[in-house]
Parts: structure tokens; sequence; C-alpha cells
């Protein structure tokens, strides 16, 4: 998941848990914590992490993924962006935009590619069907084009912002 702490952007991904969710292992943008987490009441806990002790209190603000979380005297803003708000912002960017490419919002199976190299698109026509999070989503370009390249293959597993379909936008019509 992607937790944006006051300005800054984490990846965050939970590696275990202990059956008793004391202990818990997650990377932060790549680097491994393994922390000791302790709840000590509603919205406070006590965090354990390179024998340091650290008190957090969260305080949950409007939505269920925005917090104000105190951490020894420091107030962070935190918002938690779970893989399906993130695969919903990124197919609204992806319909919102399109340069000469079609790149995946985030990690996934080719499913299907209806169009061949050289094909002449229409605004609107799907160019790839892409597999996320169990939901399948059909790519569609936003202007007249004609497919310059297809990178991937049906079945290929592809990564985020990995570049799927190379076009030749159009000049618009008259």
């Amino acid at each position: 998941m992607e937790i944006h702490v006051d300005n800054r952007v984490a990846e965050v991904t939970l590696i275990s848990k202990s059956k008793e969710g004391n202990n818990i292992r997650i990377t932060v943008d790549g680097k491994l914590y393994e922390i000791d987490l302790t709840m000590q009441g509603k919205g406070r806990c006590s965090i354990l992490h390179d024998g340091r002790s650290h008190n957090a209190e969260l305080v949950r603000q409007e939505g269920n993924k925005s917090y104000d979380v105190h951490i020894d005297h420091t107030a962070y803003q935190v918002t938690i962006i779970d893989e399906q708000t993130k695969f919903k912002r990124s197919k609204q960017t992806a319909n919102e935009k399109q340069d000469n490419r079609i790149i995946a919002p985030m990690p996934g199976k080719i499913i299907r590619i209806p169009v061949q190299k050289n094909d002449c698109l229409q605004a609107g026509e799907t160019a790839i069907v892409l597999e996320a999070m169990k939901m399948q989503t059909n790519y569609k370009v936003t202007a007249d084009c004609i497919v310059k390249d297809i990178l991937v293959k049906e079945g290929d597993s592809v990564n985020t912002h990995q570049v799927l379909i190379t076009l030749d936008i159009l000049p618009p019509k008259e």
C-alpha cells in the first residue's frame, strides 16, 4: 500500500505478522523493519523497534484512511492508500490523459490484446485488457492513433509504470 506522511510518499508492504499480532515485519520503500507492536487502548499503541520504545496515538480523521499520528511528541498527517484505491485513481488518471503510450498503472497480467502493430484506432477503442486485483480493465485510446509497437503479449505479468503499447497519435480531423 501507499502511505502519505505529510509531504512524503512511502510504499509499505506487510511481510508477516505473528499469530498474536505483536511481531510485525514490513518493508518501507524496500527497507525491512521488524517491530513489536502492542495496542494499549483505542488508538494508542506501543512500538518497539531496534531496542527503542515509542508511544503512538492515532486519531482517525474524515474517511476511514486518514489519521493524525502522534509519536514521541511529534505529529504527522497520515493517509493510507490501499491497492484498490490506488488502482481506481490510476485508472482515472490513465483514462484522462494519454500521451503516445499506454502504461500499466499497477502490477497485473495482460488478459487480451485486441490490436496489432500498425492498426489504426479511433478514440475510445480498446487497445489492451489488464487484470489487476481480480478486476479486468479495458484500456482505451483517447485519440485517433496508429499502434506503433506492442511491448507485451497475452499472459505476461507487468509492473507498475511499464510501457505496454506505443502509439503514433494522428492529428485531429478538421
